[in-house]
């Protein structure tokens, strides 16, 4: 009759008679776990017992793999991700028999795996979970202890350089804190995105930090597989997907702050590729007054949004602000007298009072037909994430023009190419002219680290770029950061808005209405008034808020 468990180990003097009746008591209860595991759980004996004795009641061999030391070649006879996942351990090669160590070796599907695998028999020996982890890791990987290191070196700082620094192991537990890890890391340098990037022999994290992409240590690319597939289980994407681009949204908590992060997956030659888009509530918090508005700009603005209908967009690239001036906007018009609504690809921000519809394309619900729906509901105020086509525009100017305030974003690099656009869309000349009100074009420019200011004089080239007058340089006093711990070096931190308003006048509504070009109706929006993005960078330069380097990488047109 086969011995206890339980019994082998008092045998063995590993373990007391009260120790065992207390592992059995925890099964009584419901505990569903091996009498093993909760013996070494409470410490009252070592992994490597249990092995042991677990050998000797089944009458097998026990390998000790700490004092072993396997050749490469039996090793590499072994799947990788078979060792990980069912913790079995090569051995040793005799004939045509390869000899592994298991952690569970009544485990028959894992020894007909194997036998399928290698195309040899299997003899099956005992190892203790401790050390087939260790092996495992030695063979493929790092050690625990080494990636507990690299993670402890990542908490205290991004390196701007990558230095190709070896980490790894794809252990369930590690993968989990590592990714955490990437997470609280971009948090913690402000960062707005974070870029998960396969390469040919590692992958590569950057974070984009007040606009500009950082690199941080790359990491192995054995990491690839466990990283990309954990992140997609926290967005709730399909992680048998990879053949098509999929996006997904994460909730975390890092430390008491509230995190939501808008995830895409994207097939790429080496792997799929994922950004992070880090949404922040506290940005909803900022006012009109925050966001960088010239005082005169900004009270042509508040006038703006208080007229009744009317269509007023907001224009520039990917990542220049748009949304949370239009957030702002909308915070400043949600009054209990006012209905508001917005269709949004996706929603970013919940907000308070506002009834927010979002776009699914997979049932029809795209932005005509929500547009469509809501004029139904009565609103005062609309949003519409984005005019992408013609029938969405004209439905927007429809919207306007039957008592409507309408706001949305386009593609545009400046406010006057936004006409042309709608123009070149579909949209007949005339609507355009009538129902457009003002176009409001902006980017995001680094301002200057306050802890490290300096003044400085810039040159003559940066001068002229920005056309800046003799009369404007007198008595101006130009500032830069020269680097600090606080900036990370980079003489930088924070961004700001800078904007190119563009309020319709009669000359520019006939421009529009006759199809005139750009560069046309560009001139007569800077007769009527109109500060282009270069002179409003070149303002904050001048009030020493930005440099005018910074102005020119952002803003500087050809006119």
């Amino acid at each position: 009759m086969r011995k206890f468990l339980g019994e082998i180990l008092m045998e063995m003097e590993s373990v007391t008679d009260a120790q065992v009746k207390v592992a059995l008591n925890k099964q009584n209860a419901g505990d569903k776990r091996m009498i093993g595991q909760l013996l070494v759980e409470a410490e009252a004996c070592s992994p490597e017992d249990v092995a042991r004795a677990l050998a000797e009641q089944f009458d097998m061999r026990f390998y000790d793999l700490d004092s072993m030391d396997v050749p490469q070649k039996i090793i590499d006879l072994m799947p990788q991700e078979l060792a990980r996942e069912k913790l079995v351990f090569p051995v040793g090669l005799t004939g045509r028999t390869l000899a592994v160590a298991m952690a569970n070796p009544l485990d028959l599907e894992v020894v007909d795996t194997l036998r399928f695998s290698t195309s040899l028999a299997i003899e099956v020996a005992v190892g203790s979970e401790r050390q087939i982890k260790a092996a495992i890791e030695k063979a493929w990987g790092l050690t625990e202890n080494k990636l507990d290191q690299m993670l402890g070196e990542m908490s205290q700082d991004i390196s701007y350089r990558a230095k190709g620094e070896e980490a790894g192991g794809e252990d369930d537990a590690l993968i989990v804190k590592f990714v955490q890890q990437i997470i609280t890391n971009a948090l913690t340098n402000r960062a707005s995105d974070i870029h998960i990037e396969p390469m040919d022999d590692h992958l590569r994290i950057r974070y984009r930090i007040d606009g500009v992409c950082f690199t941080m240590d790359p990491a192995p690319k054995r990491l690839q597989g466990p990283v990309i597939q954990r992140l997609k289980i926290m967005a709730g994407m399909m992680i048998e997907e990879k053949r098509k681009p999929q996006d997904g949204r994460i909730k975390v908590k890092i430390g008491e702050k509230p995190l939501d992060l808008r995830v895409s997956c994207l097939p790429s030659v080496h792997g799929e590729s994922m950004v992070m888009r880090l949404l922040d509530s506290d940005s909803l918090k900022l006012s009109l007054d925050d966001m960088g508005f010239d005082p005169t700009d900004l009270k042509v603005f508040n006038n703006l949004i208080k007229r009744p209908n009317g269509i007023v967009l907001v224009t520039g690239p990917t990542g220049s602000g748009k949304t949370t001036t239009l957030y702002a906007t909308l915070h400043t018009l949600n009054t209990i007298d006012r209905k508001i609504i917005t269709a949004e690809d996706p929603v970013e921000y919940h907000l308070n009072g506002i009834n927010q519809c979002q776009v699914n394309h997979k049932i029809g619900m795209n932005f005509p037909r929500i547009l469509r729906a809501m004029l139904r509901q009565a609103p005062n105020v609309i949003l519409v994430g984005e005019i992408r086509d013609a029938e969405t525009a004209q439905i927007a100017i429809q919207a306007s023009l039957t008592g409507h305030l309408v706001f949305s974003t386009l593609h545009t690099n400046d406010a006057p190419s936004a006409l042309t656009r709608l123009i070149d869309m579909g949209v007949p000349p005339f609507l355009v002219a009538t129902s457009i009100q003002a176009v409001l074009a902006q980017r995001l420019i680094r301002t200057n680290c306050p802890k490290c200011l300096e003044p400085f004089m810039p040159d003559a080239r940066q001068i002229e770029l920005l056309k800046l007058r003799p009369e404007q340089l007198s008595n101006q006093q130009f500032k830069r950061g020269k680097g600090c711990d606080n900036c990370k070096g980079s003489g930088y931190r924070g961004r700001r808005g800078i904007f190119e308003m563009m309020t319709m006048n009669r000359t520019i509504r006939d421009l529009a209405f006759n199809k005139a070009s750009t560069s046309e109706v560009r001139k007569a929006a800077i007769a009527n008034g109109m500060n282009t993005l270069s002179m409003d960078g070149s303002r904050k330069a001048l009030q020493g808020i930005t440099t005018p380097e910074e102005v020119i990488r952002m803003a500087k047109t050809d006119d």
